[in-house]
């Protein structure tokens, strides 16, 4: 789970290369929103690009990852691998 408040979720990037997943977006300045006359004093949000790198376990598949934005989180579920069964070799 990412936190990322006041994204669009347009301007989100998930993707898995080589079992390592990366997000990155950009946030946009809010002070378009202001009214005429006001002035902004303090911002508790940074603006600008920003990137994470994660490394995946070797048991996570890349056919599984599902990310979802809702209410300001980014969600990414990995999916596991399946196990290889152990099965009897016959003798020859």
């Amino acid at each position: 789970m990412a936190f990322a408040p006041g994204l669009d979720p347009s301007n989100l990037n998930v993707s898995n290369d080589k079992g390592l997943l990366t997000i990155a977006g950009e946030r946009t300045t809010g002070g378009d929103q202001l009214p005429e006359g006001a002035r902004q004093y303090a911002q508790e949000r940074f603006t600008g690009s920003f990137r994470r790198v994660i490394e995946l376990p070797q048991q996570a598949d890349p056919d599984k990852v599902q990310a979802r934005y809702i209410v300001g989180c980014l969600l990414i579920s990995v999916g596991k691998r399946e196990t290889s069964k152990p099965r009897a070799i016959t003798v020859q």
